[in-house]
């Protein structure tokens, strides 16, 4: 249930202003957002890559209103391709298509995103699109196969808690797609996701294990030790290189498996979200580890 209710406030606009006008919660969100500003995300890509590890900045925004909110973060993505090859980082990009007018123009959306792949592409980087919720599914992947077939420098993501993701797996390996592989961190009916965590992450392994065997450079991203152990397992029962995949975590979530795995040799990935507009992103956070919600409060109520 708690669950349930952090999901539903992470969409309600009134309650997010007054989360961030407020010290302690913005505090509890530099635990997974590296803050504000480019410079502080390029600061935090850097620790990771000194560390072993690559990294993937996502600018933090979603569900824009106009074109020109649509075309600033357009920019804003432009500016992060600049500034990775500008400080010879080992990073790519992430964006949400709703960040893009996904919502006002799918083909105005579209022209937006082939700019950024292109840039990316100019830099010899790549660009992860990410999945939103399940009512963005299949015009995520339209939109991933049109810009794709103009520049492939472009992949995205497939969540494993819906029932459709295996048929949206084989659509998009046809096609050379790279996929981030993740269970999903929206809230969804019981009609189109499954309910029980034992199905997702019986999924999940059957996803992982088609990603594995495709041929292509997949992204296998879970902080779940049962599910890092699993890929462990059929990488090696197949004769996968290590360097033939990577894992990929959340900046501020569980940095011991981080660092364990780069120990062992494994490719390991960074998420690294930024901007002033944390709120949505945070919220999905604590809704995957309600005990956070305790420790919030606990600050909040000494500031």
């Amino acid at each position: 249930m708690l669950r349930s209710a952090l999901l539903k406030l992470s969409a309600n606009k009134k309650f997010g202003a007054w989360v961030t006008s407020n010290p302690a919660p913005r505090r509890m969100a530099r635990r997974f957002v590296a803050g504000e500003t480019l410079e502080e995300a390029i600061a935090a890509a850097r620790r990771c890559n000194d560390a072993g590890m690559a990294a993937s900045l996502d600018y933090l925004g979603e569900n824009v209103a106009s074109t020109s909110d649509a075309q600033r973060s357009r920019d804003a993505y432009l500016d992060i391709f600049e500034a990775i090859a500008q400080e010879k980082l080992n990073a790519n990009v992430s964006c949400k298509l709703t960040q893009l007018g996904l919502d006002i123009n799918a083909e105005f959306c579209a022209g937006l995103v082939l700019s950024i792949v292109e840039r990316a592409a100019g830099f010899d980087n790549f660009l992860r699109i990410d999945m939103e919720g399940s009512a963005y599914t299949q015009r995520t992947i339209d939109l991933v196969k049109f810009v794709r077939l103009r520049n492939p420098a472009v992949g995205t993501v497939i969540q494993s808690y819906l029932y459709r993701s295996e048929k949206d797996v084989r659509d998009l390996l046809a096609c050379g797609c790279r996929i981030r592989l993740c269970k999903g961190a929206y809230k969804e009916p019981e009609d189109v996701a499954f309910p029980r965590k034992a199905d997702v992450d019986a999924n999940y392994v059957r996803l992982m294990q088609m990603l594995l065997s495709s041929g292509f450079y997949h992204a296998i991203a879970t902080h779940d030790p049962h599910m890092i152990a699993a890929t462990i397992r059929y990488a090696a029962s197949k004769g996968i290189s290590k360097d033939d995949f990577e894992f990929q975590m959340l900046y501020g979530v569980r940095t011991d498996l981080q660092r364990q795995l780069v120990k062992d040799g494994f490719r390991v990935r960074i998420y690294i979200p930024f901007g002033n507009d944390w709120f949505p992103y945070f919220m999905r956070r604590l809704a995957e580890r309600p005990a956070n919600v305790g420790f919030i409060l606990r600050n909040f109520f000494r500031s």
